[in-house]
């Protein structure tokens, strides 16, 4: 089976609306990539069927940027070799909690705890003092939708062009960051209603389009909000740019893996 392209970069976000880190390797499973948005901070005054404070609403959020305690521990799930036996179709692998202690680097250069109430008190700041916020933790990945995101480095490039100005690809905070042997941007739009190996065992069906919002105007580095990226998107795209899956098959999944569409 010929690959269609290769893993470029694989990336978490350990926190919803935090900066994300770049991984060698992840676990991806049925509830999506190992500590994964395992953590979100629940706001009061969030709307209703998304509770949580985000960085669209307060984009000075993408400054923080969480990183696991103990980084060898966080990678892969502890009990993987002895869950792996299990046949297919069980939900089997899982963390400690301890193991996904996380700290967060804050804009100002501090090293909090995520469980430090004093991180609550930094997040809230300028906000309306009706905003309660509240740590949640989950051993299921907070997604907003699917539980694994994936982009083409071409699509990226297209919008790029077509922008006319670099775009730091971690815009679109995707899990998984394909190189095409295409080459043509927006090419992963085909492969909606097919299944992929990523790797050697990792098997995921495409389900639909990434429909976007205004995170994708915000710089990931400065928080900067540029707002001719979503609108671009939206015009010349129909708001879509990367597509959803959900996964079929668990599987180890690391950086230069091939692609390869099954159906």
């Amino acid at each position: 089976m010929t690959p269609v392209g290769a893993v470029e970069s694989l990336w978490r976000y350990p926190v919803k609306s935090m900066g994300g880190e770049r991984v060698a390797r992840a676990f991806v499973g049925f509830s999506g990539v190992y500590g994964d948005r395992c953590y979100a901070f629940r706001n009061s005054e969030a709307r209703k069927g998304f509770p949580y404070l985000n960085a669209t609403a307060e984009p000075r959020i993408l400054g923080f940027r969480p990183r696991f305690r103990h980084p060898e521990r966080a990678a892969l799930p502890p009990n993987l070799a002895e869950a792996s036996s299990i046949p297919p179709g069980v939900t089997y692998a899982n963390g400690d909690p301890e193991d996904l202690a996380l700290d967060v680097l804050t804009p100002a250069g501090e090293v909090v705890d995520v469980e430090d109430p004093a991180l609550v008190k930094l997040l809230g700041e300028g906000l309306d003092e009706k905003n309660r916020l509240a740590l949640v933790r989950s051993d299921r990945a907070l997604t907003d939708c699917r539980p694994v995101s994936l982009i083409s480095l071409q699509t990226v490039r297209q919008l790029e062009g077509e922008l006319g100005r670099p775009l730091d690809k971690r815009r679109f905070r995707a899990n998984v960051y394909l190189d095409l042997a295409s080459g043509g941007g927006f090419e992963e739009d085909a492969l909606v209603g097919r299944r992929l190996r990523i790797g050697p065992s990792a098997l995921v069906a495409v389900l639909e389009r990434d429909p976007r919002c205004k995170m994708v105007s915000l710089d990931p580095e400065t928080c900067e909000h540029d707002p001719d990226v979503l609108r671009l998107v939206a015009r010349a795209h129909e708001t879509y740019a990367g597509v959803y899956c959900a996964v079929m098959v668990e599987g180890i999944v690391s950086e230069g893996d091939p692609v390869e569409v099954l159906d």
